[in-house]
């Protein structure tokens, strides 16, 4: 049962005003908590979700579509993730100025470093690196331009990177994926036979899923082939991390494969990424809902009772990781388990925030069908 007063109660605590978010850095969190929004709209009409976007947007774009605080030359992916809600608010309000904006995130991915293999470097300062996290950041957007501004020549280009993930970083013992992959391999984290990280971090795994499900929603089925490709690692990639869902709290430890390690934990965000690619994957037909969608209802019940917490200010999301990534300087971010549980585990992180909205928006968008 989902405790649907309770996590609308902390949505709309959320949404009343832009206290949670920032107007001093174009980032990917608040890129989260816009895509959240959109689904939400989508789900409810409510024009709470949209304003919301609309209004963020403005504030950063200017008439002519310059991008506040945005710095093409970083080639960093996590730029592209608000780039969604770009599209949305200039669909709804047929400003050029968002299609300006549009086109210079565009313009980054047309130049965007690229490894051997034709994948995106995850940012400049990470040369012939490509982390999970940047497929859900970059190919979503990527081609839902293809899809909606283009002639959908990128399609087998944006199909081809998954294709490189999945064959270069897929464990296919585990099922599960690395969080990230050294083309050059000579990074001081990367094995140097595979390229790939040592772990599967639970969240990393959880942006993949996700970034799968979005990019095949903005895509047009009529490709077929390229649809079915992509459908077909996802159902491969769920099956496998279904294999190390807690059996008790129906949730996921933040080094996916070791619970039994003394300071492992149930991680919120990855857990509610997990739960809401099921619930669009359900929805899409891609998985069968008949088979999933009660355990993205386990996930996502589990989050709103254990996760969503009550305190003296209010609702209060916690055992979220901060943040974890991977160098680039020695002995910094190494990949090791004990690195992922050194990471700071708080309250009320906006990617942790987002996904469980995503999830929601999502289960919603499902009873709809």
């Amino acid at each position: 049962m989902i405790n649907r007063d309770k996590i609308e109660a902390f949505i709309e605590s959320f949404y009343k005003d832009f206290s949670r978010v920032r107007f001093n850095k174009w980032n990917y969190e608040d890129g989260c908590i816009l895509i959240a929004a959109i689904a939400l709209y989508q789900a409810t009409g409510k024009e709470q979700f949209k304003s919301f976007v609309v209004n963020y947007m403005d504030r950063y774009v200017l008439e002519d579509g310059t991008i506040q605080y945005y710095k093409s030359e970083d080639y960093n992916l996590d730029n592209i993730a608000p780039g969604r809600a770009l599209i949305f608010a200039y669909e709804q309000t047929q400003d050029e100025k968002y299609l300006k904006a549009i086109t210079y995130l565009k313009n980054q991915l047309i130049n965007q470093p690229r490894t051997k293999e034709g994948n995106f470097w995850h940012k400049k300062i990470y040369p012939q690196q490509v982390w999970l996290d940047g497929l859900f950041m970059a190919q979503p957007f990527y081609m839902e331009i293809e899809s909606k501004f283009g002639k959908k020549e990128g399609y087998k280009d944006i199909t081809q990177q998954f294709k490189e993930v999945r064959l270069h970083m897929f464990n296919k013992e585990k099922g599960l994926y690395y969080h990230g992959y050294d083309s050059s391999k000579t990074i001081f984290w990367a094995d140097p036979e595979s390229g790939c990280s040592q772990n599967f971090w639970l969240r990393s795994n959880g942006w993949y899923l996700m970034s799968i499900v979005d990019t095949m929603e903005a895509m047009s089925k009529a490709i077929f082939e390229y649809y079915m490709e992509l459908g077909s690692i996802y159902k491969e990639g769920i099956k496998g991390i279904l294999n190390y869902q807690d059996p008790d709290s129906k949730l996921f430890y933040q080094v996916i494969d070791h619970p039994e390690v003394d300071g492992n934990y149930l991680e919120t965000s990855g857990s509610a990424m997990i739960a809401a690619s099921i619930f669009k994957a359900s929805r899409m037909k891609v998985i069968l809902s008949e088979k999933y969608w009660d355990i993205g209802e386990g996930i996502l019940g589990s989050l709103i009772d254990e996760k969503l917490i009550e305190t003296k200010e209010g609702l209060s999301l916690k055992d979220n990781c901060q943040v974890a990534g991977l160098g680039p300087t020695v002995n910094r971010r190494d990949g090791s388990i004990s690195y992922y549980l050194s990471e700071p585990i708080i309250c009320d992180d906006n990617k942790g925030i987002a996904a469980l909205f995503m999830a929601y928006a999502q289960y919603l968008l499902g009873l709809q069908k």
